[in-house]
């Protein structure tokens, strides 16, 4: 017998049986259309049908985020048919090692599926303990923890995953925008790979790797003369060979390393190769006690963009770096509370873990700026987020560092949901523009400022911009396309961008939406919008009002108008929304 590790799904119509009973053509209709819809989810996500029972189908997927994104697309079809029927739908998620029998699966994996699938509420998509390992930190989605559960047939109880409404922002959730790998190599261009750990043992320290990654590939983005790859992209190509790494990012080298903390000592591997050939340009190996490390990591980056460039004076090294901690345990706190920042939308306990950490780091160095503007992004998921007292910890930030261009990001955000002085806002972002040129999140991010105040041109400049700097862009800066075609009035175009995306989110369902209703189709847009609801039924103008910034009152009058005339509901109160929305 063979065996492989697959992600199972299986969906069942519930009820057929009481529906067959009123009208059986009908019933049999309906449930083969739904049976339907779903197969092709599963088709269009990579994944197979092997077996059927009834009014349920088995479907086997080679990713366990394929699988998710099925059932999760399948749910909001659903709900825009004609007759809705997504609360006649459940489904239940595992991965599993199974045995292959011809075309069919089975095994245990197969069964806990099934059982997890019986057990779910009509309507709801269940999923195993195993299968949320894989897929929390790219999940398209968030969670709900229903803890473990006494499934029929199983021996011991099964902890169990709710999936509740799709994540508007998650940066682990990317977009790829490039189709075809890019053969012409960028002159003076790095991509800088994760930095490994040594194992499931170290598992603790991931959070060490990736932040001292991430601001490795921040201070390098700083550099004029540099074209540095974006963090998203050097994560999604991870594991890749370097020459490949080489054509699909057009970079010449390529930098990569593991990292072992042992007590208070850190222990770096570093490489440095050329993608034309994957030779070793230079490999270093740095051992320093943790309070060093940051003496060392500037000591790198210098000679990485000497090496990538030919040359690099002493005042643009100078200009690159933003103020660092005095204090290396504020800068380990500050590493914690970003690695659970950015699981926020998977799990609200990520929020308050991140936010605890960022206190702790402020506490240990109260003039590290850095934890003071995360702590804004964190809080700003929660319904305690106040606006007022965010911007007195980010004038308490931008007292300490002036040259933090992802500070100056957030604070022209933060103007406009405050304030709603664009102008304000406009001088912050291309602040952090012009501090961080090569650094495609915040290019992409910016994006969003110039569809607002009516330069939807510009914006799709900057996205052209960010996506030569990250192919694979997240998908809540992609949908930045979206929003500036539709400010262009080029409704045809914004159906287009957002099948480009690797699923929908309710700003993207939004803008299609009120894009059909721009072009009278206005059947269409209905559905469109009972998907968005079925996704997230407290879904609702409220949300569009929080989200979309813009500068003329009208632009934002008249989508809101579209929008309810396809079936989005007001606010509970009518007059004034003031919410905050998360500042990312």
């Amino acid at each position: 017998m063979e065996r492989k590790l697959a992600a199972l799904m299986v969906a069942d119509f519930v009820d057929s049986t009481g529906q067959m009973a009123s009208d059986e053509e009908a019933a049999i209709t309906r449930i083969s259309d739904a049976l339907s819809l779903v197969r092709d989810c599963v088709t269009r996500n990579g994944g197979r049908v092997f077996s059927t029972a009834g009014d349920a189908l088995l479907a086997e997927f080679p990713s366990p985020v394929g699988a998710l994104r099925s059932a999760i697309d399948a749910r909001a079809r659903l709900g825009g048919l004609p007759v809705p029927c997504h609360r006649k739908m459940r489904f239940g998620l595992h991965v599993a090692d199974v045995v292959t029998d011809g075309s069919d699966l089975k095994g245990d994996g197969v069964n806990l599926a099934a059982r997890i699938q019986s057990a779910a509420d009509p309507g709801e998509i269940d999923v195993s303990e195993q299968l949320h390992a894989h897929v929390q930190r790219v999940s398209p989605c968030s969670f709900s923890d229903l803890g473990p559960q006494d499934l029929r047939g199983m021996p011991d109880p099964v902890r169990v995953f709710r999936v509740d409404s799709t994540v508007d922002r998650h940066v682990y959730q990317v977009a790829p925008t490039v189709a075809e790998p890019r053969q012409r190599i960028r002159p003076n261009s790095v991509a800088v790979l994760p930095f490994r750990t040594a194992g499931d043992e170290d598992d603790d320290q991931r959070f060490l790797s990736e932040g001292l990654t991430d601001d490795l590939v921040h201070e390098l983005g700083q550099f004029r003369s540099l074209f540095v790859s974006s963090r998203t992209a050097s994560h999604t190509l991870d594991g890749q060979d370097p020459i490949e790494i080489g054509k699909s990012l057009g970079v010449k080298f390529l930098l990569t390393g593991s990292l072992r903390k042992h007590g208070d000592r850190v222990r770096l591997n570093i490489s440095l190769s050329e993608t034309a050939t994957g030779a070793l340009v230079w490999s270093e190996r740095i051992q320093s006690g943790f309070d060093e490390i940051l003496v060392a990591m500037d000591e790198l980056t210098a000679r990485v963009a000497a090496t990538v460039s030919g040359r690099i004076d002493n005042q643009e090294t100078r200009a690159s770096r933003v103020a660092r901690p005095e204090n290396m345990s504020a800068y380990e706190f500050y590493l914690r509370g970003l690695w659970h920042h950015r699981l926020s939308g998977i799990d609200q306990s990520h929020v308050n873990r991140a936010i605890d950490w960022f206190h702790k780091a402020q506490t240990a160095d109260p003039n590290f700026a850095r934890p003071f503007a995360m702590e804004v992004c964190a809080w700003s998921y929660r319904p305690d987020f106040d606006l007022r007292q965010a911007e007195m910890l980010l004038n308490r930030a931008m007292e300490l560092d002036p040259a933090d261009p992802e500070l100056h990001r957030i604070f022209g955000v933060l103007m406009i949901k405050l304030h709603r002085d664009h102008d304000a806002s406009r001088r912050h972002h291309e602040r952090a523009m012009s501090l961080a040129p090569n650094d495609a999140y915040i290019i992409g991010r910016c994006a969003a400022f110039y569809s607002f105040v009516g330069e939807p041109e510009r914006a799709l400049d900057l996205l052209e911009r960010a996506e030569a700097l990250d192919p694979f862009l997240p998908v809540w800066i992609a949908e930045e396309r979206i929003c500036a075609l539709y400010v262009q009035g080029r409704y045809d175009e914004v159906g287009a961008a957002a099948r480009n995306l690797p699923f929908q989110t309710r700003r993207t369902r939004c803008y299609r939406a009120a894009a059909r209703v721009a072009q009278g189709d206005e059947d269409r847009a209905r559905a469109i919008i009972a998907e968005a609801l079925t996704d997230d039924p407290s879904l609702s103008v409220e949300y569009v009002v929080s989200q979309e910034l813009f500068s003329d009152a009208a632009v934002l009058d008249r989508l809101i108008g579209r929008l309810r005339h396809a079936g989005l509901p007001a606010p509970p109160q009518q007059g004034a929304v003031e919410t905050a929305a998360a500042i990312n």
